[in-house]
């Protein structure tokens, strides 16, 4: 072989390589998703590429066919490219993502290897998601079936994953903006806030803002699993209307119903 028929050979092998990596399709990323969520969080009808695509984001219970499975009402946009980690000199990904429905600004994300694992930085952000995208996931959000606007924030939201173990810093808070449920006829129950405080143990606070229905309670995730106690009460003139609900949310105490995970 002559030294320019290598040449070429070797132009095209290494064409062919970029071409591989930028035009990559951006189903290669759906089933990466698909895989990593264990199939609750999916891309479907995926268009584009890897690093500059779009797709409808759906919630599924991971089971094969789900009949709750809820997509967005609108697709999601995602852009991908190569980032400097110059604190932990490591080079990863930075992540644009936004969809008309929910996101002012983009969301934007960067995304490091770790040994064993990887971290997620979520930038310092605001945006809105329609409650009843919850009942996507199946029980209880399908009975439940959650109506009105969760807004998250978050601040300093770092997510680690390694060797099996997930570890959260940061804050992250979400209200739920004019709640209801199919549940009462009372409509909406309120408004409620979920803090939600990284660290060695992650912390979780449930309050009321406002409303007829009153939420509170504390939780802690620990081994893998949150624990949580709370309790639940109407406001006086509105206990009959919902006796009902509170017996579905917990074992009853006169006017209150107390509320417990793990």
């Amino acid at each position: 072989m002559s030294r320019s028929t290598r040449w070429a050979v070797w132009g095209a092998a290494i064409g062919l390589a970029a071409a591989l990596t930028t035009q990559a399709p951006a189903h290669w990323l759906a089933s990466a998703v698909g895989q990593a969520s264990q199939q609750r969080l999916l891309l479907a009808q995926p268009q584009g590429t890897v690093w500059n695509g779009s797709a409808l984001w759906v919630l599924s219970d991971g089971q094969p066919g789900a009949p709750s499975a809820t997509a967005l009402p609108s697709r999601v946009q995602w852009q991908l490219s190569p980032h400097i980690d110059w604190a932990q000199a490591t080079l990863g990904l930075r992540a644009h993502i936004q969809t008309a429905c929910c996101t002012v600004q983009p969301l934007v994300f960067d995304i490091s290897p770790l040994w064993q694992g990887v971290r997620v930085h979520m930038h310092a952000q605001t945006s809105s998601w329609p409650a009843d995208w919850l009942v996507g996931l199946g029980a209880p959000w399908n009975t439940v079936q959650p109506q009105g606007q969760l807004q998250l924030s978050t601040q300093g939201l770092q997510v680690h994953s390694q060797a099996g173990s997930l570890r959260l810093t940061g804050q992250a808070q979400v209200q739920l903006q004019h709640l209801s449920t199919r549940l009462s006829t009372l409509r909406p129950l309120g408004t409620y806030r979920l803090v939600v405080q990284g660290g060695d143990t992650m912390a979780v606070t449930l309050d009321t803002v406002e409303g007829k229905l009153q939420l509170q309670g504390v939780g802690q995730w620990l081994n893998g699993r949150l624990q949580f106690k709370g309790e639940a009460s109407a406001q006086p003139e509105f206990e009959a209307a919902l006796s009902n609900l509170l017996n579905i949310l917990g074992q009853r105490r006169g006017a209150k119903s107390l509320m417990e995970l793990g």
